[in-house]
């Protein structure tokens, strides 16, 4: 699936500012800087995917080497819904992949969010979901959905601000 999104993000990372909501592990953000990604920001509560995504920070810096000398990320230690832009920083792509549970009871929150978080001149949201479900927002448009559409089938929505 991830292969799918960033097929579908082309040249889009290259460069780009990310925040990561409910970052587990950090796969759609370590993903994002191994393809070019300038910075980001990993959003995540759980204490234990924290130490985890620390690893795995260390290992994506490592293999990228000196080219990751100049990439900066944050890793900030809680609710995805409590996120406040700090610095007045703004972001390219924002990721979000929420408990499935937290998306039918609040899944337009993530367009809240990535609204605070969004660059004046855009902002891409990369919106992992159930399969069996869509979401839409006024302002929001859904470019392209991956995934299969069924119960217990995982989907991304991939939405622009229009």
């Amino acid at each position: 699936m991830r292969e799918a999104v960033f097929s579908s993000l082309g040249e889009g990372v290259q460069g780009a500012r990310f925040l990561d909501l409910f970052a587990g592990t950090g796969s759609y953000g370590l993903e994002a800087l191994s393809r070019g990604a300038s910075r980001g920001e990993f959003v995540e509560s759980d204490r234990r995917a924290i130490a985890v995504l620390k690893r795995n920070m260390a290992a994506v810096e490592k293999s990228l080497g000196d080219s990751a000398a100049n990439r900066v990320c944050r890793v900030s230690a809680m609710d995805a819904v409590k996120w406040r832009s700090r610095d007045a920083e703004h972001f390219d792509l924002v990721f979000a992949d929420p408990p499935y549970s937290w998306f039918i009871e609040r899944g337009c929150d993530i367009f809240d969010i990535a609204e605070r978080a969004r660059h004046k001149c855009g902002c891409t949201l990369v919106f992992e979901m159930p399969g069996d479900r869509d979401i839409s927002c006024p302002g929001w448009e859904m470019r392209r959905r991956l995934g299969k559409r069924g119960r217990g089938e995982p989907a991304v929505g991939i939405y622009d601000r229009v």
